[in-house]
């Protein structure tokens, strides 16, 4: 299955684990119903959360910096990732 062609509106649908990767604080000012909030900066200890690596993961932050990092870091782990970059963008 590919992300890249899929829109990631449909893989929520769908059953994809959607993942804000920005700061609890910021969680808290406002996020996409749905979104999971795990920090980037403790995604790496905090993996088992993301679930099966069946499941697509699509992952979003404040300005897409972040979100770039930790779908680095999801595909190396052997997750597929959407990356949609910044909050704006969904």
């Amino acid at each position: 299955m590919s992300l890249h062609h899929t829109h990631h509106r449909q893989l929520i649908e769908q059953g994809a684990l959607l993942l804000d990767v920005r700061t609890r604080d910021e969680f808290h000012e406002g996020h996409v119903s749905r979104a999971v909030n795990i920090p980037v900066q403790e995604l790496a200890q905090r993996l088992g959360e993301v679930g099966p690596k069946t499941r697509p993961v699509v992952v979003y932050c404040r300005s897409g910096g972040r979100s770039a990092a930790a779908a680095q870091l999801l595909t190396q782990a052997g997750y597929q990732v959407k990356d949609i970059g910044p909050m704006a963008a969904w």
